[in-house]
């Protein structure tokens, strides 16, 4: 398959201008994909774009990473209902960095490539670009009518709130920032999610009223869930792609919980496994959905290419802890770190250290930390062999328990019956 193929085939083309496809089967071509620095970190809903820019890699052309230290500045309008807040000088520059090094690791910038990628920042070109010289070059070529048909453009006048005429630049920032790429790198294509179409548009058509030159776009679906739930949003926010932000256990987490659906369509869009292995999968997994084949690979191939196949051992294991068949051995070798990554989001109580001295009763742990609301429904569940310690069923024999329970010398993890878990953690 072509590359355009290949992508369709994925599900990652909504929009393509005519000619494009015949342009990559023609030529090596150079194709940009702007990345908003609202964070020092990208997160999954930058999946799509990572990804767009590694297959045209991996196809023997040429990506350009733009980070828009410019245009961090102003706020593009696009799917937004509210004009969003303008950042420092100071805080950009630390959200550049951080961006640059994560697509470092998606990307090959080995100069000595011939389709080495590479990183540009519209701030290089805007810094000393003043109000006047910019609509002179660019603002007399493209008319007020022509902006104000973007639906990005329509749907905020339209609406409560209006729009500012800093963001209403937007789409002309965004256009010189492909003509100055044409001209400058001779990058002829521009990719980004179908909600940028317009502005995409507004760049193709800056290249030609100027230059007379032909460039070319496609645009790839914004992703959805199938429940109508938004994409990458858990409670606890974004999952971000920095293991500070989003450990590597909790993004795997969230792939691993995907419905079925989704997971149908996920695998070809998320995943670089070539189209056989897919269907393989996709097969595998209709005979036997209760395997969550498609949700185990899916989350095993992201966590990887993200993280760290290190990681992904990690976050198995963890999986195993709370959800499989994990032994002691396995709880015990976790550090503290990833200890309480496996533990977020498992209801913690706490006890005195001193209290496991001398040996704490564990009924009276039990009651008194209301993992059980009373000591004889406590009693009833220790009799009837539904309590584990760390992993490791208790028996009768077992009244009380001490220091030696604890996990780094300061937790332990109590199960009541086969799927409640409480963290206890133990304080001087």
């Amino acid at each position: 398959m072509t590359l355009i193929q290949a992508l369709r085939w994925r599900g990652m083309i909504q929009d393509i201008m005519p000619g494009t496809e015949e342009l990559f089967e023609k030529e090596q071509v150079s194709g940009y994909i702007g990345f908003d620095p609202t964070s020092d970190s990208l997160h999954i809903g930058s999946l799509v774009p990572i990804l767009l820019l590694v297959h045209l890699q991996k196809a023997g052309h040429k990506p350009y990473a733009l980070v828009g230290g410019a245009t961090g500045m102003v706020g593009d309008p696009s799917g937004k209902s509210e004009e969003r807040n303008l950042l420092s000088e100071e805080i950009l520059a630390h959200n550049i960095a951080g961006v640059q090094k994560q697509l470092s690791h998606f990307l090959n910038f080995d100069s000595t490539q011939p389709n080495a990628a590479e990183m540009v920042n519209n701030y290089d070109w805007f810094k000393d670009f003043n109000f006047l010289s910019f609509i002179r070059e660019v603002g007399k070529h493209i008319t007020v009518n022509y902006m104000m048909a973007k639906d990005s453009v329509k749907k905020r006048i339209e609406g409560d709130t209006g729009m500012s005429f800093t963001e209403f630049t937007y789409q002309l920032i965004q256009g010189y920032d492909f003509y100055w790429l044409y001209k400058n790198k001779n990058c002829k294509v521009q990719m980004g999610g179908s909600d940028q179409w317009g502005n995409i548009t507004t760049g193709t058509e800056l290249i030609r009223r100027k230059i007379g030159g032909d460039a070319f776009a496609f645009t790839c679906p914004l992703i959805k869930k199938a429940d109508g739930g938004k994409f990458g949003k858990t409670e606890k926010g974004n999952i971000w792609l920095d293991a500070s932000k989003t450990s590597p256990y909790q993004f795997y987490q969230f792939w691993l919980n995907a419905s079925d659906e989704d997971a149908n369509s996920w695998i070809k869009i998320f995943t670089l496994l070539e189209p056989s292995a897919i269907d393989a999968l996709i097969a595998e997994h209709a005979i036997a959905p209760q395997q969550r084949i498609l949700q185990k690979a899916l989350a095993a191939e992201l966590t990887k290419f993200v993280h760290s196949e290190a990681d992904l051992k990690f976050a198995i294991e963890a999986t195993e802890i709370l959800f499989g068949n994990a032994t002691t051995e396995v709880l015990q070798s976790l550090n503290e770190s990833q200890l309480l990554q496996v533990m977020e989001g498992v209801p913690q109580v706490t006890i005195p250290l001193a209290a496991l001295k001398e040996g704490y009763d564990l009924i009276n742990l039990l009651a008194d930390t209301a993992i059980f609301p009373s000591k004889g429904e406590a009693r009833k569940m220790w009799q009837g062999g539904g309590i584990s310690i760390n992993k490791e069923k208790i028996s009768t024999e077992t009244t009380h328990v001490n220091s030696g329970h604890l996990l780094q010398g300061k937790y332990m993890l109590i199960q009541k019956g086969k799927k409640q878990y409480y963290l206890v953690i133990a304080e001087s």
